[in-house]
């Protein structure tokens, strides 16, 4: 078992780290899932094509990859507690670049900035997720994190609406259609004046974050310290731990499955013509969170961590099956589901990419401490193992791009998340009870 000499003791200790990593989860919802307006944005200004849009994920993601392990030994050195500080600060430093990418509307710029955004947040993953699982019993650890879950969907469901208020208002019928109409000169100015309207939220933003610094910095968040374990005397390194290595395979798909579904909803909405496509990505994010309000409701009581992500794995298959079989002409799905609120109704096809929030909602926290368990002073290498499987939301988009742009039909490149959640499937069955090679 892990042990974590702060993380036992009194619930009320447990309340003010909870708040505060509440807050970063929020943040970490408010920046990821603004990739999902950002891309449709990017790809008309950018004239980009579907496979160059999703450069924007790849950009972002694979931060977590190429930063995990670095950021794992400045944790070590700075302990978890400033860790978090320095990686708001590395975000705090991505947004004003996001700024200055904005002012020259250059696409590596943007790309540039979104990476810096990346790694800032990798060090406050690897930081705070451990936090979540350690604070109070493992039992209940996935109930913690699908509340760190429904505040980072909140996020999510909130961004594309700010999104699309700041920065689209006033420019009716923005389309690629429609720029591509207008005479050189105003085109050019239009794309001009769109791209200055990045500038403020990413301002707000940065400001923010600098805030937020100071409010881990002087806090009395508690630092997690591991005790030795003499069962793992024997383990040389964290590959040695099947659990782990394959519960970050397992996030990989995950995280990919999940990028897909909330980034590139935008994208085939715009292609199809749904009004206001930019906020599409709120649909994804408001089952996400019906999916975390499940999980906190029913696990342990009703569900165990093993058989929500068992669960998650047969939803998800169901939801690609959907997603690639259903008419783009009906919208049948959303009349039955949501039609009847006034909320806008979307093709049937659109429904199902939303409706895969809720069948993968629970992997993320049901996967974190089935891989953890007893790492003891191997913990920290875990997690930041498990947070290179973040990866997948870099690469499996792209492949997914690349699948819609030479097909020629984003339709059936949604088959690309069966593997995903065929994964996810062997991981709850089998994946997660090994414990040697």
């Amino acid at each position: 078992m892990i042990e974590a000499k702060q993380a036992v003791t009194p619930q009320k200790s447990s309340l003010l780290p909870m708040f505060i990593i509440g807050t970063m989860f929020f943040i970490f919802g408010f920046v990821t899932w603004l990739n999902g307006s950002l891309i449709p944005f990017l790809q008309i200004i950018c004239e980009l094509n579907e496979f160059q849009a999703l450069f924007v994920t790849f950009a972002f993601y694979i931060a977590y990859t190429v930063m995990a392990l670095p950021m794992s030994s400045i944790l070590k050195r700075t302990g978890y507690k400033n860790g978090m500080a320095v990686g708001l600060a590395l975000m705090a430093v991505g947004a004003l670049a996001f700024i200055a990418a904005a002012q020259s509307a250059e696409y590596f710029l943007f790309l540039g900035a979104l990476f810096v955004l990346g790694t800032g947040l990798t060090i406050l993953q690897t930081a705070s997720n451990p936090y979540v699982v350690l604070i109070g019993p493992r039992e209940t650890a996935a109930v913690r994190i699908s509340i760190m879950g429904l505040i980072n969907k909140g996020a999510g469901v909130i961004v594309p609406v700010v999104f699309t208020a700041l920065v689209l208002s006033g420019f009716e019928g923005f389309t690629a259609d429609h720029l591509a109409q207008l005479p050189e000169a105003e085109r050019t100015a239009q794309i001009e004046a769109l791209s200055n309207r990045l500038v403020e939220p990413y301002l707000y933003m940065a400001a923010v974050l600098a805030a937020l610094i100071g409010l881990v910095k002087f806090s009395s968040l508690p630092e997690l310290e591991f005790e030795e374990e003499a069962e793992h005397s024997d383990k040389g390194n964290i590959t040695q731990f099947p659990q782990v290595v394959l519960g970050a395979i397992a996030l990989f798909f995950y995280v990919g499955i999940e990028v897909i579904a909330a980034d590139t909803i935008g994208m085939y909405g715009s292609q199809l013509d749904v009004p206001n496509f930019a906020a599409l990505t709120s649909y994804t994010m408001v089952f996400m969170v019906i999916g975390y309000l499940v999980g906190v409701t029913c696990i342990p009581r009703f569900l165990s961590q093993q058989q929500a992500l068992l669960l998650s794995g047969i939803a998800g298959m169901l939801c690609v099956i959907g997603v690639t079989t259903a008419s783009e002409q009906s919208t049948a799905i959303a009349s039955v589901l949501w039609g009847w609120s006034g909320v806008p109704v979307v093709p049937d096809p659109i429904a199902f990419v939303a409706l895969m929030g809720l069948a993968h909602a629970l992997v993320w926290p049901a996967i974190w401490p089935l891989a953890l368990d007893g790492l003891g002073k191997f913990t920290a290498q875990g997690s930041a193992l498990l947070i290179m499987g973040i990866s997948g939301g870099a690469i499996l988009p792209l492949a997914f791009g690349k699948i819609a742009h030479v097909s020629g039909d984003i339709q059936l490149a949604y088959w690309l998340g069966l593997p995903c959640y065929l994964f996810i499937f062997y991981y709850a069955v089998k994946g997660h009870k090994l414990r040697s090679w």
